[in-house]
């Protein structure tokens, strides 16, 4: 059996962050200006555990689902692997460079959708022959045709994901985090995607794929971490994961 090479340690993580529990609003920035002009009292910061606990490891070839409900600190537990949140105790140790794809991942609205693919695969670290040579296949990949010409403002939410997968996905990375980018678009592009991430996995990098359609994890996952209110309920086999899951989910929790 070949040697197992881990790419992401969790040790013992907590992930703690501060929301703004106002009086009578929701902590916008317009809240907070009324609030000055009023000589309001301050809002109340109010902590949330996100993350507790969290301890499991990673290793090269893995594409990992991870499940839970709305709120269990999925999508906050892939900004951490990223290194975008610190962690309040424990580390979190990569081996390789981690890179986030999610629906809301930067894009410029005001460029070209040509001009974005040019930017985002620089910001990868790609020469500009890479580019040159991968381009026509992002394009393609992306299903978005002649929209490549105009600008990003005037595409979809589905179009704008599609680009920003088949942009992300044009390299292979150590560490992939893929947060809910596959929850938009046709069946099509679904299919095109998971089959994209089954060639990530098999180039030897390590996938995370954050997903509410657990057919996405069954088809593309060999292994799922299941997070629930913060604790990992769970950690192994995608299929025993998920089946766990779902019957809990079933019985009405």
């Amino acid at each position: 059996m070949a040697e197992q090479i881990p790419t992401v340690i969790a040790d013992d993580v907590d992930i703690i962050y501060k929301v703004i529990a106002g009086q009578g609003g929701k902590g916008t920035a317009a809240t907070a200006f009324r609030r000055i002009l009023k000589r309001q009292d301050r809002p109340t910061i109010r902590e949330v555990h996100a993350v507790k606990s969290v301890t499991f490891t990673a290793y090269k070839g893995d594409a990992i689902g991870v499940i839970g409900r709305n709120g269990s600190g999925k999508s906050t537990l892939l900004r951490a692997i990223a290194g975008l949140l610190p962690p309040a105790s424990g580390a979190i140790y990569t081996g390789g460079r981690p890179s986030l794809l999610g629906v809301n991942a930067a894009m410029m609205n005001d460029l070209t959708g040509d001009r974005n693919v040019v930017l985002g695969c620089l910001a990868m670290g790609m020469s500009p022959a890479e580019i040159t040579a991968r381009y026509d296949e992002i394009v393609e990949f992306s299903g978005i045709g002649d929209f490549i010409d105009l600008p990003m403002s005037t595409y979809s939410s589905g179009m704008a994901a599609r680009l920003k997968f088949a942009i992300a996905s044009a390299k292979t990375h150590d560490i992939l985090l893929v947060d809910e980018a596959l929850a938009t678009g046709d069946a099509e592009f679904r299919v095109r995607s998971e089959q994209k991430i089954k060639d990530l996995r098999s180039a030897a990098g390590t996938v995370f794929l954050v997903s509410h359609s657990l057919d996405v994890v069954l088809d593309t996952c060999n292994r799922a971490l299941w997070l629930d209110k913060g604790i990992l309920r769970m950690d192994g086999d995608v299929r025993e994961v998920v089946n766990a899951y779902t019957r809990e989910a079933t019985a009405g929790r």
